[in-house]
């Protein structure tokens, strides 16, 4: 389990962070959702120890503080929002780079199985730079996947951290990437993930982290915290949540902004 309490962060001589108690698991999707400044990226900074601030993290009982980073990327994976790559390599060489650092850079075929998962076999031997915006993305999902490809070890289970994994994807490879997560965290990996669309964290997620003004304003099943009152306090409009069978979840805004 993911455990983090009183967590701080500032940025710019202003803190952005405040006092956030969090917990995810493993076998799920956490998805950590909020409008834009609202702490989300920083939370998630926090959480895998690339920002510093007041606070304490243990990851399965081990205070982060005390893995080395070696450890830490045999234990989890993370994927930022953006990852600029300067140089010319090709599609398997980035996720190569990935797979040499996990726990599975012994065993053959994973580059391999980890581009095919994301749909991009045909362009493994082709030049990154060269590849849309979209399918870059994908790409990058598939080099943290070859790190952390087995989901659960005999000592631990593995983690994704990821920063809006479909901010770029059209819908059908939307679908294509949760259900790569969904996957990984029905294997008994942990997911955490920062996510924008509200439908899509309704359908996959297990649970929801929703934030506002550097505070965790609720936290609970998708069910849970998609209500009315608290969308429209966070987001400052006014929301509406409609259910539709089987279960899925679409909001419908209305034209006031509040405040």
């Amino acid at each position: 389990m993911l455990l983090a309490a009183d967590l701080g962060a500032s940025l710019g001589g202003r803190d952005v962070l405040h006092g956030v108690e969090f917990e995810a698991r493993p076998g799920h999707i956490t998805a950590i959702v909020g409008p834009n400044g609202s702490g989300k990226t920083t939370l998630l900074r926090r959480l895998t120890r690339d920002l510093p601030g007041p606070g304490s993290i243990s990851l399965d009982g081990v205070r982060l503080a005390d893995l080395s980073p070696r450890q830490l990327a045999l234990r989890r994976a993370v994927l930022p929002q953006a990852t600029a790559v300067g140089f010319p390599f090709t599609l398997r060489e980035i996720v190569r780079m990935g797979h040499e650092a996990g726990h599975a850079a012994h065993l053959p075929g994973i580059v391999e199985a980890a581009v095919e998962e994301v749909g991009l076999s045909a362009k493994i031997d082709g030049f990154f730079q060269d590849m849309s915006g979209g399918e870059q993305a994908r790409g990058h999902l598939a080099r943290v996947r070859a790190q952390v490809w087995q989901a659960r070890r005999a000592e631990y289970p593995c983690w994704l951290f990821v920063d809006e994994p479909v901010a770029s994807l059209d819908i059908g490879h939307q679908l294509q990437v949760m259900s790569v997560l969904r996957r990984f965290a029905d294997a008994g990996g942990g997911v955490v993930a920062v996510m924008h669309d509200l439908n899509l964290t309704a359908m996959h997620a297990d649970r929801m982290v929703l934030m506002a003004e550097g505070r965790i304003a609720a936290a609970g099943r998708p069910a849970e915290v998609m209500t009315d009152p608290l969308l429209s306090g966070a987001y400052r409009c006014q929301l509406c949540v409609n259910t539709a069978p089987p279960g899925g979840i679409w909001l419908l805004p209305q034209a006031a902004r509040l405040g």
